[in-house]
């Protein structure tokens, strides 16, 4: 592997940390409705668990609402249990061929722990970016040394590196003030 092959994949890994980022925020709720806060939740269907978008169409009919219906009617109850154990703060109301789940408004104080965890999974995404950089700048300075590359370009290198890191921290950043904007004022 190449110096320019070890760049790439530092990249990569960096990409993927704000990928999961993205994924997080996902199922941090605003104050509107969005399939997102059910997307992680699995249902046991026919002697096997799978995702609740497999086994049902997910729809926000209204600005604080989501309404599930379930592809199989004898389905309902599985759904319904799930949704319960899944212990997202919302209590499934059925009604014989569809749940809804109705999407209380946010006070005040809990708005402002939905932006602890946004911070708190911002953090965790900029340690585990960081942690890509640092395992990166180690196999390059180790391969420089056993391949005997010139030290400027190891240096160069690590060097891009951290500056990658510095601009997926920025987009962290944004992106959790993006958030906790959405959060604090919908």
């Amino acid at each position: 592997m190449s110096l320019e092959t070890d760049l790439a994949d530092a990249k990569t890994k960096l990409e993927k940390g704000l990928a999961q980022l993205t994924h997080e925020f996902k199922a941090i709720r605003t104050g509107r409705a969005t399939t997102a806060i059910v997307d992680h939740i699995q249902v046991e269907a026919y002697g096997s668990f799978m995702a609740l978008s497999a086994c049902a169409s997910v729809t926000v009919p209204e600005a604080t609402q989501l309404l599930i219906k379930p592809w199989d009617k004898t389905m309902l109850k599985h759904i319904e249990k799930a949704i319960s154990e899944a212990n997202i703060g919302l209590t499934p109301q059925s009604d014989g061929s569809a749940i809804r789940l109705n999407l209380p408004p946010l006070s005040t104080e809990r708005r402002k722990q939905l932006v602890g965890q946004a911070k708190e999974a911002t953090e965790k995404a900029k340690v585990t970016m960081r942690n890509a950089r640092r395992d990166a700048i180690k196999a390059i300075e180790t391969k420089g040394k056993a391949d005997k590359l010139p030290e400027d370009a190891v240096k160069k290198t690590t060097e891009k590196i951290s500056d990658l890191l510095k601009q997926s921290e920025a987009k962290a950043e944004a992106m959790l003030k993006e958030k906790s904007d959405d959060i604090m004022n919908f």
